[in-house]
């Protein structure tokens, strides 16, 4: 029962930024509830993963290809560019807090000098960092490139 309402509370919360980035991006008001939909479906999906022990990466990975094969469907359904709602359904997956901490240990070493530990730091919080943005990519990506692709793939 725990597990339900978390999930159901980080789905809440991950809608909000969803709608919000969408109204950023002029997305018309009638498709703002997609777009919240898919913010949550997304999150909602990384977390279940993460509580599995999946690695954010991966998990990032399969909830970014899931919006982006629903987004492929609701964009045929409703006749619009699958971007309306799959790009703002990607935000509230954005690693704020990895490139946070790797910023904050770059500048560390600028004002207290090099040390292990905050290379270690940098390094690990870089990495996951750009490889959570680069599964973002890879998962918005890939229906399309499946479901649009216009030469055999053989």
């Amino acid at each position: 029962m725990a597990l339900v309402l978390a999930l159901l509370n980080d789905m809440f919360f991950a809608a909000i930024p969803a709608v919000g980035f969408a109204m950023v991006f002029n997305v018309p008001p009638k498709y703002l509830p997609y777009c919240a939909l898919g913010g949550a479906i997304a999150h909602g999906l990384r977390m279940l993963l993460l509580q599995q022990g999946i690695q954010i990466e991966w998990a990032t990975l399969a909830g970014s290809t899931t919006v982006g094969l629903i987004g492929i469907y609701w964009s045929k359904k409703l006749h619009v560019p699958a971007g309306i709602f799959t790009v703002a359904a990607m935000i509230p997956m954005v690693p704020g807090v990895y490139v946070y901490k790797a910023m904050i240990a770059i500048v560390e070493i600028n004002h207290v000098g090099f040390s292990i530990e905050l290379w270690k730091i940098f390094a690990e919080n870089f990495i996951t960092g750009t490889s959570i943005i680069a599964a973002l990519a890879v998962g918005l990506a890939l229906p399309n490139l499946i479901f649009y692709r216009r030469r055999p793939v053989v």
